[in-house]
């Protein structure tokens, strides 16, 4: 579909998940980009509506800025394949695929993409002695990372140094979720890429001044976080995560805009996730990239709309 028949975009934001905020700061700055570019926009939030009132005839594409559950995760994007409308970013199996950790990292695995060690189990599994059995079984050394199986935006993960620690996360996460993984903890940089259409475009370094890149270090201002792009790699493995990001985008049947989070440790790149519905505010890492890149934030959203399509 050409940029003509793109004149009247809906902008999807909001939403019911944890990450409501963050979707509400990147959907209006997107629709402030898009106006900048004269095209029609107007706004659509599923917590105050359902989707099945969108009206198809009064709309050309959707632009999905949804964070979280019911947005980054396959449901939002089933109904829009099923009212026949063009959306931006990744299609609904592919979004699942990504949200789940656990079947993303097995995905990985497959294309031969380090990830963590890891294992996972269910709340009504859940009993100490099995906890302890398993990490020693898969070899898995302190500190530990325990976290939702499918959220985003860093929510509910700790970094547990001892198995007390580890047993207090655990259970507070259990009174929430009904599965959450064990993982590995890796040092190292925090390397950062964005692909925009299937372009892997440039690295971005996280110095974070938190434990980690928690949802803190990720949204609140005030420099929680220091940040060096391009990352301070050599040529070779810049270019080297570069690949490994749109292997894995590919890997999982992504389109759009996905950022993959890495950690570089012992001259080896652990993929840690993949987010296929990257934040787009004034804190967000996939603009800052592509703006060293040479593209502006009213042209990346313009670039992400036109790459939209039905993933049927």
């Amino acid at each position: 579909m050409s940029k003509k028949k793109f004149k009247k975009v809906l902008v999807v934001l909001g939403g019911t998940s944890g990450e409501r905020a963050v979707s509400l700061a990147s959907g209006r700055a997107c629709i402030k980009a898009l106006k900048s570019k004269r095209y029609k926009v107007s706004s659509f939030d599923p917590k105050k509506k359902n989707f099945n009132i969108i009206n198809k005839k009064k709309i050309d594409v959707i632009f999905n800025a949804l964070h979280g559950k019911g947005g980054e995760d396959g449901v939002a994007q089933s109904y829009f394949e099923y009212l026949g409308i063009p959306y931006t970013h990744s299609g609904v199996v592919s979004s699942f695929n990504s949200m789940n950790k656990l079947i993303s990292k097995q995905i990985f695995l497959k294309k031969k993409i380090l990830t963590p060690k890891h294992f996972s189990i269910n709340g009504h599994e859940y009993k100490i002695s099995t906890l302890r059995e398993i990490i020693k079984k898969k070899n898995i050394k302190f500190p530990i990372v325990v976290k939702p199986v499918d959220e985003g935006s860093s929510l509910g993960v700790n970094i547990c140094k001892n198995f007390e620690s580890l047993i207090s996360s655990s259970k507070k996460l259990f009174k929430r979720y009904d599965k959450i993984i064990f993982e590995k903890y890796i040092p190292g940089q925090e390397v950062q890429v964005a692909i925009i259409n299937n372009k892997a475009i440039g690295a971005i370094e996280l110095i974070p001044k938190r434990a980690f890149y928690d949802y803190k270090a990720k949204y609140t201002k005030g420099a929680k976080t220091k940040h060096i792009m391009p990352a301070r790699l050599t040529k070779k493995n810049y270019n080297e995560v570069l690949r490994i990001s749109k292997l894995a985008h590919n890997a999982l049947g992504c389109r759009g805009v996905t950022r993959s989070d890495f950690k570089f440790y012992n001259n080896k790149f652990y993929l840690l996730e993949l987010n296929t519905q990257p934040g787009m505010t004034n804190l967000s890492l996939v603009p800052e990239i592509a703006n060293y890149c040479g593209i502006n934030f009213s042209n990346l959203v313009e670039q992400i709309l036109l790459d939209a399509s039905i993933n049927r």
